[in-house]
C-alpha cells in the first residue's frame, strides 16, 4: 500500500518538547541582563499608565529560603501581569543590612572576648562586609528565580546616601515633635545586651513560678480601712494578697493595683482578695473559706502595705488593667519592670524616679543596697537563678507556691528569655498630638484609605495601631544608623535643629555614618555651632533596624536617585507576620512624615511548610532550598508552584508536590509546542469564515482567558491558574486539538478551512503566552523565539508584547451537543475495551435529533466518519442510548465504507483507495 505520509502537513516547530530548565533558564536571563530587558520594559511602556510595587527587604544574612522564592516569585508575577497588561512597572529590589543578626554573625565569627575590645568602627567594618558578601549572593540567588527587576541600582541600607536618609527620615520626625526620650520599661534581650521592639519578641512555652504572697497593711492604713468602713471586728492584722510569676521584681515592687469598681473583701484569717476570686482561692487553700466583710475597691485606694522583703511601703493604687480572671484581684506593681505597672504608676504620680536594680546582663545592682532592696550578697546574682532564694526570704508572707508552664516572651533571634527594664530610651510618640491629632489617630485614619488582600489584614493592623504602646526606636548596638543628635551636658536636653540635621545628612550622604564615632563633636557640627562643642556629648545609641526598612519609602520612592515609581507605592507585598513588623513600621514612619500610609494596597500570603503540614527545619530533613530545586528541575518548576497555591494561608511544599509540577509543566508546554507546531507554517492571522468549532473554542478561550486576567488582576493566581489550566486540558487539548487534526494534516496547505482553524490557534497562543508570561516567563519567551510572526505579531521577546483580549464572537455549538458528545465517548470507551472498535472514525452516527444533522463540522467533533438520519446498512448498531426523556435517540454503527490510507476516515469507496476529499488535495 502506498505511503501518503509525505503529504501530510505535518506539525513542525524547533520549540523543543523538553526545555532542559536547569541549562537553559541561566543561560536565558543572563541574555536579558545583556540585552538590559528591565530598562527596555520601562522604554516600551512610556507613557503607559503606572504601577509600582515597593520591595520589602529582605535581611541580608545567609542565603535565600523557600519562604524568600515564595515572595519574590508572588512580586514578580505581580509585577509582570501588570507589564503584560501595558502599564509601565516599577520594581526596585532592596536588602536591610543594619542590625542585631549580622552583628551576631560577626560576633561568632571573631569571637565575644575579641569583638569587645575591637573600636566601634572595626566591628562596623565587619558588619558591612558581611552584608555586601551576602547582597551579592542573594541577588543572584533571586535572579536564577527569574526575577526581573533593577538589579543595576538596589537599594541598600548601609549605603552611605541611604544611611543618610533614614537619618533624614529620623530628624524630621523629631523635628515634627513626636521623638521623645524617657525612662520607660521597654523589652530587654539580656543576651544581647539590647532594647528590643514588640516586633522583636516572640513567644515560647518557659517554666515559671507562679507564687501568692501576703502585704500586711500598715497599722495606720489598718485603722483608716476600719474607719471607712465603720467597722472594727478586724483580726489583729490583715493584709492584700498578691499572685506573681516573677518572684524576681518583688524587690523593685512600688505598689498593688486594684480595680476600684469591684466587690472585695476581708477572711476570717485576715486576707484581703476579691470577691469574684475567693472561693477559687479558698480551695486552693491561700486564704480562709469564710468571709467577715465585703466592700467596693476604691475603699482600699491610698493606703499602704509592706512589702515582706524589705518592709518598704507599697502603694495601693487602682487601675482598669486589673483582670478578674485570675490571680487574687490585687496586682503587684513594679514600674521598672512592667509596662501596665509603668503606665498605671505614672498615671497616679507622674514623671517621678521608679526602681530599677536590674542590670543590661541582668544582675542585681548595688541598688538593692542602697535602696535597701535585697542583703548585699545578691548583688551581681542573675535574677532567675535568684529567685530561690528570694522565695526564701519570704517566710510565712509566701501563701502558696506553684511551677507552671506559659508562653513567655523571646528574643526573635537569640531565642533567649526577655525581661521588662526601665531604662532611657527614645521613642516615637504614640498620642502626642501634633498639629490637633496624635500618630495613632492619624494612622487609624489612613489605613481606612487602604485596599487589604485578604480584607481582614485590615482589621489585624488596625487593632494593632490601637493597641500598640509607644514605639521603642534605640538600640544599645554597634550595626546601625545612629540617632544623631547632640545633648547639652549639663541640661541632658537634645539639641534638634534642623540646620544641624540637614548638615549632618549631607555628611552621612557623602561618608556614611561611621563618622559619628571616627569624628569629633566640632568636626560634625556646623560653623556656626561649633562654639557649643565643648557643652554637648553625642548620643550613642543606634536606630532599631524595623525603623530602616519603616523609613525606605523614604529613601527609595522620595528622594529621586532611584527610578522606582510614585508615592504612596502601588503596593506593598510580605508574608502576614509583617503586619507587626514592616507594614506598620512603614505606616507610622508615613504618616508621622508625609500624613498618609506608604501603599495603596497591602497583600499578605502565608508561610511554607511541608507536604504534612509540619514547619520546616533542617532536624526534621524536610527542608525545600530553592537552590536545589532550579538545579534539578529548573525555575519555572518552581514559579508554577507558587502559581498554582494557595498562597494566603499556610503553602504546602515536598517531593511529591514537585513531581506534580512538572508533570503540569509539561501539559503546559507540549500545548503551547502543539500550537506553534500546527501555525508553523502561518504568516497572518486571517479569520475569513471560521468554522462553528472554531468558533466555539474562541468563545471558550474568550470567557476563560478574561476570567483568568480578572482573576491574576485581584492576585488570585491559584483560581486563575486552576481555570486555565482545566481549558488547556479539556476543551483546548481534550476536545479542540484532537478534532482540527484531520484539516490541520489532510486539508490543502492554503484551505481556507485550515487557515481559520491556524489563525484561532495563533490567536489563543498568543494569548496563552501573554497571560502565562507573568508565571512561566522563561518558557513564554522561548516560546516567542519558535513561534510565527502570525502567533508574535513581528515581536522577537514576549517583553514586546502585550496581552490582547481574543475577539467576542458566538458559540453557535448548543451545550446539549457536548452532553451527548460526553455519552457518546462512554459508549466508545465500553466498545473499544471489549475490542468490538479500535477507532472512533470506524463508527457512523444515526440520529433523529436534528441540531446533530444540521451542521455537517459535528462529524469532526464527534471524531466519526459520518453523521445520518438514515441507516446506511441494515445491519444491528454496536450500541445506542436515549437522551431528552427518550426523545431522541443516537445509534452507533461500523461504518459500511473503506478506511482511507490517507486521512484513515472511513469514507473511501474501495479498499485501500483514498476517500473523495483526500484525492482533490493530492490531485490523484
Amino acid at each position: 500500500m502506498k505511503d501518503y505520509k509525505e503529504t501530510l502537513l505535518l506539525p513542525k516547530t524547533s520549540f523543543p518538547m523538553r526545555g532542559n530548565l536547569p541549562k537553559n533558564e541561566p543561560k536565558r536571563f543572563q541574555k536579558w541582563i545583556e540585552e538590559g530587558i528591565y530598562n527596555r520594559m520601562k522604554e516600551w511602556r512610556k507613557g503607559a499608565p503606572r504601577f509600582n510595587l515597593h520591595d520589602g527587604p529582605p535581611y541580608a544574612n545567609g542565603h535565600i529560603h523557600i519562604g524568600h522564592a515564595l515572595n519574590k516569585i508572588l512580586k514578580d508575577f505581580i509585577v509582570k501581569f501588570y507589564y503584560f497588561q501595558g502599564y509601565k512597572v516599577q520594581f526596585v529590589p532592596g536588602w536591610d543590612c543594619h542590625g542585631l543578626p549580622i552583628e551576631r554573625k560577626v560576633e561568632e565569627q571573631i569571637g565575644r572576648t575579641r569583638k569587645e575590645q575591637l573600636p566601634k568602627i572595626e566591628i562596623r567594618k565587619l558588619c558591612r562586609r558581611h552584608a555586601e558578601k551576602f547582597v551579592e549572593i542573594q541577588k543572584e540567588e533571586f535572579k536564577r528565580l527569574g526575577i526581573i527587576a533593577d538589579w543595576e541600582n538596589p537599594y541598600k541600607t548601609m549605603d552611605y546616601r541611604f544611611e543618610g536618609d533614614i537619618f533624614r527620615a529620623l530628624a524630621t520626625i523629631a523635628e515634627k515633635g513626636y521623638l521623645i526620650e524617657r525612662n520607660k520599661p521597654v523589652y530587654w534581650c539580656l543576651h544581647d545586651k539590647t532594647a528590643l521592639a514588640e516586633a522583636e519578641v516572640e513567644y515560647y512555652p518557659k517554666e515559671d513560678y507562679s507564687i501568692y504572697v501576703l502585704f500586711q497593711l500598715t497599722d495606720s492604713s489598718q485603722k483608716s480601712l476600719a474607719k471607712k468602713l465603720s467597722f472594727s471586728q478586724f483580726p489583729s492584722s490583715i493584709g492584700v494578697v498578691i499572685w506573681t510569676t516573677t518572684p524576681w521584681t518583688l524587690p523593685a515592687n512600688m505598689g498593688i493595683a486594684i480595680n476600684r469598681e469591684e466587690e472585695y473583701l476581708i477572711t476570717a484569717d485576715g486576707k484581703i482578695v476579691a470577691q469574684k476570686l475567693h472561693s477559687r482561692l479558698a480551695k486552693k487553700g491561700i486564704v480562709s473559706e469564710k468571709k467577715i466583710i465585703t466592700f467596693s475597691g476604691h475603699f482600699l485606694e491610698g493606703l499602704t502595705a509592706s512589702n515582706p522583703l524589705n518592709g518598704r511601703l507599697s502603694k495601693i493604687i487602682t487601675g482598669e488593667h486589673v483582670s478578674m480572671e485570675d490571680g487574687t484581684g490585687a496586682v503587684h506593681t513594679a514600674p521598672g519592670h512592667g509596662e501596665e505597672d509603668y503606665f498605671v504608676w505614672l498615671s497616679h504620680f507622674g514623671e517621678g524616679e521608679i526602681l530599677q536594680p536590674v542590670d543590661s546582663e541582668g544582675r542585681y545592682t548595688s541598688q538593692i543596697v542602697t535602696k535597701g532592696l535585697l542583703p548585699e550578697q545578691f548583688v551581681g546574682k542573675e535574677i532567675f537563678k535568684a529567685q530561690p532564694e528570694i522565695i526564701k526570704l519570704l517566710g510565712d508572707a509566701l501563701l502558696k507556691l506553684e511551677k507552671f508552664t506559659h508562653n513567655y516572651p523571646h528574643c526573635w533571634r537569640c531565642k533567649n528569655p526577655v525581661v521588662f527594664r526601665a531604662t532611657k530610651q527614645f521613642f516615637i510618640a504614640m498620642d502626642k498630638k501634633i498639629d490637633g491629632k496624635s500618630l495613632r489617630e492619624k494612622a487609624l485614619a489612613g489605613l481606612k484609605k487602604v485596599e487589604f488582600i485578604p480584607t481582614s489584614g485590615q482589621k489585624r493592623l488596625k487593632s494593632m495601631i490601637e493597641r500598640r504602646p509607644d514605639w521603642c526606636i534605640s538600640r544599645q548596638r554597634d550595626w546601625g544608623v545612629p540617632i544623631a543628635f547632640f545633648r547639652d551636658k549639663e541640661s541632658g536636653q537634645l539639641l534638634i535643629e534642623r540646620e544641624i540635621n540637614e548638615h549632618l545628612t549631607q555628611i552621612f550622604w557623602q561618608e556614611g555614618t561611621d563618622v559619628w564615632w571616627s569624628r569629633s563633636i566640632e568636626e560634625l557640627l556646623p560653623e556656626k555651632y561649633r562654639h557649643l562643642a565643648s557643652r554637648l556629648e553625642k548620643v550613642e545609641d543606634i536606630l532599631d533596624v524595623w525603623f530602616d526598612s519603616g523609613s525606605t519609602w523614604f529613601g527609595v520612592l522620595k528622594n529621586g536617585i532611584y527610578d522606582a515609581g510614585d508615592y504612596p507605592a502601588s503596593l506593598y507585598l510580605e508574608g502576614s507576620d509583617q503586619h507587626r513588623g514592616w507594614f506598620q513600621s512603614s505606616l507610622l514612619v508615613s504618616t508621622a512624615i508625609e500624613g498618609i500610609p506608604p501603599y495603596r494596597q497591602v497583600l499578605t500570603h502565608g508561610f511554607t511548610v511541608d507536604e504534612r503540614g509540619e514547619k520546616m527545619s533542617k532536624s526534621k530533613g524536610n527542608v525545600v532550598s530553592p537552590e536545589e530545586v532550579t538545579k534539578k528541575m529548573g525555575a519555572e518548576i518552581l514559579r508554577l508552584w507558587v502559581a498554582t497555591s494557595d498562597y494566603r494561608g499556610d503553602i504546602k511544599l515536598g517531593k511529591t508536590i514537585l513531581r506534580q509540577m512538572g508533570e503540569h509543566y509539561r501539559k503546559i508546554r507540549n500545548t503551547l509546542r502543539y500550537l506553534l507546531a500546527n501555525t508553523n507554517d502561518l504568516k497572518k492571522v486571517e479569520l475569513n469564515s471560521p468554522s462553528s468549532i472554531d468558533l466555539w473554542i474562541l468563545a471558550e478561550a474568550k470567557k476563560v482567558t478574561e476570567q483568568v486576567r480578572d482573576l491574576f488582576g485581584k492576585y488570585e493566581f491559584g483560581k486563575g491558574m486552576g481555570i486555565l489550566n482545566n481549558f488547556i486540558v479539556t476543551e483546548l487539548s481534550g476536545i479542540y486539538l484532537e478534532v482540527v487534526k484531520d484539516r490541520l494534516y489532510c486539508e490543502h496547505q492554503n484551505s481556507p478551512k485550515r487557515r481559520n482553524s491556524q489563525s484561532v490557534m495563533a490567536l489563543i497562543a498568543r494569548t496563552l503566552l501573554t497571560l502565562l508570561a507573568p508565571i512561566l516567563t522563561y518558557t513564554a519567551d522561548e516560546g516567542v523565539e519558535h513561534a510565527s510572526p502570525a502567533v508574535t505579531d513581528g515581536a522577537t521577546t514576549i517583553f514586546e508584547m502585550v496581552y490582547k483580549p481574543l475577539p467576542t464572537v458566538k458559540n453557535p455549538i448548543p451545550d446539549s451537543i457536548f452532553q451527548i458528545r460526553k455519552k457518546f465517548f462512554e459508549e466508545v470507551d465500553r466498545l473499544k475495551k471489549e475490542k468490538i472498535i479500535g477507532s472512533t472514525l470506524e463508527i457512523v452516527l444515526e440520529t433523529n435529533y436534528y441540531p446533530l444533522l444540521e451542521n455537517k463540522e459535528l462529524t469532526e467533533l464527534f471524531l466519526v466518519s459520518k453523521i445520518v438520519d438514515t441507516p446506511l446498512i441494515n445491519k444491528s448498531p454496536l450500541t445506542q442510548f436515549h437522551f431528552d426523556d427518550n426523545r431522541f435517540i443516537v445509534k452507533l454503527f461500523r461504518s459500511p465504507f473503506y478506511k482511507c490510507p490517507r486521512c484513515w476516515q472511513y469514507l473511501a469507496e474501495e479498499e485501500g483507495s483514498l476517500c473523495n476529499r483526500c484525492r482533490q488535495v493530492i490531485g490523484e
